[in-house]
């Protein structure tokens, strides 16, 4: 207070007059003290430029100096003690730091202070105002009274502030004008009143006493005769309901609406019947339809702002509006004499019943609107129903031209001033159809029905009305065409009875309240089943509405319970036919459209339009498992394929058009039309990929190149795949890329370059030098944000399958230089880029050397977590001599007999590879060390290494192997192998005491025991002509034949691995690799005898199976490396059908599979087991499922690498064991069941790594830990229960899988 002088008190009076200036239109139209000061307490809410404000700068500024140092150790102090706990939101924080300063005494201090000085500067600026006012009434006095005494007539005020019109307009002055508005009076003297009252602040018109009566002498002035009175008074409403508080315009808004029901209930002359029709040139009409387009623009913009104040306001406007709308006259006159309701010249202003949409949004206001409805206005809905179904009638029983004349309406481009009475009648109808529509979606509009009509014996229930909706798409007529212009459709019956259908079905609550029962489908395809059986629909169902049916059945089907009731009906155990369910009638119906099989359609230029909508219903469905399976018997993706075919013929032989020729437009729209059909063809072949078994029905067509290039075209033009589109092109391109055949289609278009580019773009340098003038940020995380994206796709793409096509038999370019500009545009350049750095030149190519090079090392331990990947890297590339090489190099001597590792990102990441790469065990089997660095002395405690053997720290403890041979029940089992008198019986008395022993004592299944289980069951089984599924196979190879042959390197590496893993078990000695070499090249003698090559380009299909055996190398370490032993149980194993699944090089180009599925490359696992794991875990483990589309990665490729490899290096070789015995005793299913029960198990990771965005990265990387087999069991069962018949169908029928 000392230091304030009188030059800081003028400069803050400077300062707080600008503020009041720049707020004063904002104060001024308060309508009180109260508001005023909320306008104020809230500007910096509501005013932009609060913080440029000079007053606000000064306050800033202040409470800086003053509290500054406070706030910022208050700060420290709090990250300090946080850092020793829990970290904390920044929300927290500030609330935090907020409560300590207002409880300081520095604050009080500061309150204090500037309270009082505020006060003297306010205190100031009032006396200095008051002599301010004092000067101004003695000028007043000089001014001659003949200029002030028009002052308040002036319609324009000469004064730039509205206070003083408030001194002015006081309580005699209304009264004047009340008395003035006096019909008795002249008429200049009325306008005159009129246009003072229009000058006037509305709250000081509000706050007058007289207001209620001059509400009601501005109501009686409506009917005024002249209309230019009447006109003003419906601007002072206009005015009143935009300036006014709800207070005010409620009641205008009310009082409007009872003159305009008063009016409709005195059956005025001047309103028009429905007879004579609605002439806009008709002065008294566009009297009442300006009262009722004013009365629904209010009601438009209510909901805005309604929720600020109090229920009894909304329910006084609501409740005046629908006692409007249910005025109805005397209905003992004929139609045509009837005088129009209010709700027809509603609908006139308001076709689309927008009011009413905008009254139902929200909560506050939808709950008065229904109770109203239902307590008291139920007439407004029956009537609405009505007006519904009297068109309906109409449309039933008139031809189609002598309907109605809308099409001035809808169909006319000129502007029109005469509406007819059937005209009115569409438009009410249109209006009531909106209304109902809106209404159904939510719970309390739905229980309104059934409603009662007059000269009707049964109500109209909710499935009633849909039905009569439904039925008003195929039997009302429509526009000539869709493609004459666009807003010809917007009203027409079809059209908006199909948009109406679109929200419902886009609400699921309301959809599965109303939409979703077997006799709305069957009204859906109704015209359908009349069309199949080869006539015209009685309802001269037009090409335009089956597309409106279509588009309808193909938004039902693209939500879960929607499918669910097209695949099955409402009742799933219904003994009912199962091809009469809606998507067998759909898929019957889309395959005569595709097959021209459809006399009536032939020839017609909407064919193409209509096919394309049925299939898109087909879409819907094929596009997910359970889908597929009932739409495999059609044949769809044959019939597709061969309209696209045929269509990209047409294509091909559209002439080039000639400039200025007359054909020029007609061959330009035809060329289109059918480019769009090719395109659309395309589309639908491609979105069979979406399932593992639709891929391998897509590559069977031989169109998956030319799917895979559409799918980049416009993943490049960023378009969506579809119009109901349910997965992204991430789930897409995982599941193409999981087949060798779809990584060769994605690298010939394009979109493995373009990923690349943009991956090198985000983690090096684009094409272009934006960088140098936006340098972006220095990278903080291994891999940056920008790049994420980039390596999960990668992830997706790189599968074992598409590496070896992409990359197998490739050298490394290994150039002596590289160009800094040279952008990688393929796999093996990446590899070459960025994982395997051996040379001085890439590292020099490299901007940014470390971050690049951890990004490239991420991605060989993402991709090597598959071993056939890993092997076939180690075998080509070398890359852990590679990795071991540059650790060596990383090594600082700190003396001649001390070497340290220097400990960077990079040596981290390597240990971390070499480390994973070398050892192979499940989770409690190996150490992987971390890749970050501790706090403390020690950052990085774990030992690094250039050379093998690894550091016995990332090995653990095994226990040694117990013979469990005594056990009683185990003893049981075996004993059950000496009795089998009945085969069945014997066989289902094996699996029982099997189960009984996984449940109780799974340790037991183990070792020598195992070994014997095994080997006794499968001689049994392969001894019954019914338990075999492939025949028996004559083998007479000699020993030395075989050992001349040559494995391939990926084999040998695999051997060794093999035999590393089975030391460390301590289940093989010493020459066991010998023993297994053995074993691979007679199981490849073996299987070759049962193959029948095929040419192809593609790699994997050239010679031997690619990759590694895991599922002999398993075997042969449950045998305890005998290798007689591992032979023989293969040759009998190799009988069933369970060895087609858990072998995988067992059916490798085999003659018992069909030559196009061999062709495309693609194993039954994929295409049968993968099918149905993805089709289970949908219904029995729903959001893991959504977690996979969410994240863009699919379950079938992570499970394909965890069955190939046998679920090494994820489970522990326990469970490995009791996997592979489980599937051998119990069936090829419970491979399925198997993986369910993982992801299961996996729920909760999963769903936490779907929102850290790493879900790949978890489920490749991370070893299944806490997983038991046995823990399952029951769980498994049940599966079996539910699903055995269909997968075992399915499984067994791989040898004729030719559909």
């Amino acid at each position: 207070m000392a230091r304030f002088s009188g030059e800081d008190q003028e400069m803050l009076q400077a300062m707080l007059r600008q503020l009041f200036q720049s707020v004063k239109e904002k104060i001024t139209g308060a309508p009180s003290l109260e508001c005023a000061e909320e306008i104020l307490l809230h500007l910096e809410e509501t005013d932009e430029n609060f913080h440029n404000y000079e007053f606000v700068k000064y306050l800033r500024q202040h409470i800086c100096n003053t509290l500054g140092s406070m706030i910022e150790e208050e700060m420290e102090k709090w990250t300090s003690d946080q850092n020793q706990g829990e970290k904390s939101g920044y929300d927290t924080v500030v609330r935090h730091v907020t409560k300590r300063t207002q409880e300081s005494k520095e604050y009080k201090e500061m309150m204090h202070s500037l309270k009082n000085i505020m006060m003297v500067v306010v205190e100031s600026m009032m006396n200095k105002f008051e002599e301010d006012e004092i000067r101004s009434q003695e000028r007043q006095k000089n001014i001659p009274k003949d200029k002030s005494s028009s002052y308040c007539t002036d319609n324009c005020s000469d004064s730039d502030s509205s206070f003083n019109q408030s001194y002015k307009f006081c309580q005699g002055k209304l009264q004047l004008i009340l008395d003035q508005l006096d019909q008795g009076q002249p008429k200049e003297v009325r306008y005159e009143a009129l246009q003072t009252l229009c000058s006037a602040p509305p709250s000081d018109v509000l706050n007058c006493e007289n207001w209620t009566t001059l509400c009601e002498k501005l109501t009686a002035s409506l009917s005024d005769p002249d209309p230019v009175f009447s006109d003003r008074i419906l601007k002072f409403y206009a005015q009143t309901f935009t300036l006014s508080p709800l207070h005010m315009t409620k009641e205008i808004y009310t009082s409007l609406a009872k003159y305009l029901e008063l009016c409709f209930i005195s059956r005025e002359s001047h309103i028009p019947t429905v007879s004579t029709g609605i002439d806009l040139t008709n002065p008294n009409v566009i009297r009442l339809l300006k009262k009722v387009r004013l009365l629904n623009e209010y009601q438009k913009e209510a909901p805005s702002f309604w929720i600020r104040h109090s229920e009894k306001y909304m329910e006084e406007i609501v409740e005046s509006t629908l006692s409007l709308l249910s005025v109805k006259h005397d209905q003992s006159h004929l139609v045509s004499q009837k005088i129009l309701d209010p709700v027809y010249f509603l609908a006139l202003v308001d076709t689309k019943a927008v009011w009413f949409k905008k009254w139902m949004h929200a909560y506050y206001s939808r709950t008065v609107v229904l109770r109203l409805l239902d307590k008291k206005y139920k007439s407004l809905i029956t009537t609405a129903v009505q007006q519904c179904v009297q068109y309906f009638e109409l449309c039933e029983t008139m031809k189609t031209d002598k309907i109605l004349g809308h099409s001035k309406h809808c169909g006319n481009k000129q502007k029109t001033f005469y509406y007819s009475g059937r005209e009115l009648q569409y438009i009410y109808f249109i209006h009531s159809l909106c209304l109902l529509g809106r209404l159904l979606i939510y719970t309390q509009g739905r229980k309104l029905f059934p409603i009662k009509l007059k000269n009707k014996k049964d109500s109209v229930s909710l499935t009633d009305l849909l039905v009569l909706f439904i039925q008003l798409i195929y039997y009302s007529p429509s526009c000539p065409k869709i493609t004459s212009a666009a807003h010809l459709e917007n009203y027409s019956p079809a059209s908006m009875v199909t948009e109406v259908l679109w929200i419902l079905c886009d609400q699921k609550e309301c959809a599965i309240g109303c939409l979703y029962n077997n006799i709305v489908v069957e009204a859906l395809l109704q015209p359908v089943h009349d069309l199949m059986k080869g006539t015209k629909p009685a309802s001269n169902c037009s090409e335009t509405a089956l597309i409106h049916i279509a588009d309808i059945l193909a938004r039902i089907a693209s939500t879960e319970e929607g499918l669910t009731l097209l695949l099955y009906g409402e009742n799933m155990n219904s003994s009912e036919e199962k091809s009469s369910t809606g998507a067998h009638i759909i898929a019957q119906f889309s395959k005569k459209l595709l097959d021209e099989d459809i006399s009536i359609f032939s020839g017609l230029e909407m064919l193409p339009v209509v096919t394309g909508a049925f299939i898109s219903a087909c879409r819907q469905i094929y596009g997910t498992c359970e889908g597929l399976q009932l739409l495999i018997p059609y044949s769809l993706h044959e019939s597709i394929a061969k309209a696209w075919k045929k269509t990209s013929l047409l294509s091909e032989r559209i002439p080039t058009p000639v400039e200025g020729s007359d054909s020029l437009s007609s061959v330009s729209q035809e060329s289109q039309n059918i480019m769009a059909w090719e395109e659309n063809l395309l589309d639908d072949l491609l979105n069979f990929a979406a399932t593992p078994k639709g891929l391998l029905l897509l590559q069977r067509t031989g169109a998956i190149n030319e799917c895979v290039t559409f799918m980049f075209n416009r993943y490049a033009k960023k378009l969506q795949i579809s119009r109901h589109k349910k997965f992204a092109y991430d789930v897409l391109v995982t599941q193409v890329a999981s087949t060798a055949a779809g990584a060769r289609a994605l690298q010939s278009s394009g979109f493995i370059n373009a990923l690349i580019t943009e991956l090198w773009a985000n983690l090096e340098c684009g094409r272009d030098d934006v960088r140098v003038t936006h340098p972006r940020s220095t990278p903080v995380d291994p891999i940056d944000r920008s790049c994420q994206k980039s390596f999960l796709a990668l992830v997706n793409l790189l599968s074992y399958p598409a590496v070896y096509e992409l990359v197998g038999n490739q050298d490394l370019p290994n150039k002596a230089e590289y160009s800094l500009r040279e952008v990688p545009a393929c796999v093996i350049n990446i590899i070459d880029r960025l994982v395997i750095l051996n040379s001085e030149a890439k590292i020099r190519s490299l901007f940014n050397y470390e971050q690049s090079h951890i990004f490239g090392l991420r991605l060989l331990s993402m991709v090597c977590c598959d071993l056939d990947t890993l092997l076939l890297l180690e075998a080509q590339y070398q890359v852990s001599e590679i990795l071991l090489n540059s650790q060596e190099e990383n090594i600082l001597e700190t003396s001649e007999s001390h070497r340290d590792f220097i400990i960077d990102g990079l040596s981290v990441e390597r240990n971390h590879v070499l480390v994973r790469i070398n050892l192979i065990g499940g989770p409690m089997e190996r150490i992987l060390p971390p890749r970050t660095l501790e706090k403390g002395n020690d950052p990085y405690p774990w030992p690094m290494f250039s050379s093998y053997p690894l550091p016995n720290c990332y090995l653990s403890e095994v226990p040694r192997n117990t013979d469990l041979k005594q056990d009683n029940d185990l003893g049981k089992l075996l004993l059950l192998f000496k009795m089998s008198d009945k085969q069945t019986e014997w066989i289902e008395n094996c699996r029982s005491q099997f189960c009984k022993m996984m449940k109780a004592k799974p340790a037991v299944i183990s070792g020598d025991a195992l070994a014997e289980l095994l080997e006794k069951f499968v001689l049994h089984l392969s001894g019954s002509p019914s338990e075999c599924y492939f025949p028996s196979v004559e083998y007479t190879a000699a020993d030395a034949n075989v050992k001349n042959e040559n494995l391939s390197s990926v084999q040998q590496l695999g051997i060794k691995m093999t035999v590393r893993y089975g030391k460390f078990l301590n289940l093989l000695k010493d020459g066991a690799e010998n023993d297994l070499s053995w074993v691979l090249k007679h199981c490849e003698r073996f299987l070759k005898q049962q193959q029948s090559p095929v040419k192809s380009s593609l790699l994997c299909l050239q010679g031997s199976y690619a990759g590694h055996d895991w599922f002999v190398s398993s075997l042969f370490m449950i045998m305890l490396g005998n290798k007689e032993k591992t032979f023989q149980f293969l040759q009998q194993f190799s009988r069933l059908l369970t060895s087609a699944f858990l072998w995988l090089p067992r059916l490798h180009i085999s003659q018992y599979l069909h030559v196009d599925t061999i062709e495309t490359g693609i194993h039954p696992v994929y295409f049968c087991s993968t099918h149905y794991i993805e089709m289970l875990l949908k219904a029995e483990v729903p959001l893991v499922f959504s977690a996979f589309h969410m994240s863009g990665f699919a379950p079938s490729q992570i499970c394909v690498q965890w069955i190939t490899q046998c679920f090494w290096n994820y489970l522990d070789w326990i469970e490995i064991c009791h996997y592979i015995a489980t599937c051998v005793f119990l069936g090829a299913d419970y491979q399925v069941y198997i993986c369910i029960a993982i992801f299961k198990h996996l729920q909760q990771d999963i769903l936490q790594h779907t929102q850290t965005q790493d879900l790949q990265v978890f489920l490749k990387e991370e070893a299944l830990h806490g997983f038991r087999v046995s823990d399952y069991f029951e769980y498994m069962e049940i599966l079996e229960q539910n699903y055995r018949p269909v997968l075992l169908r399915d499984m067994q029928n791989i040898r004729v899988q030719s559909t």
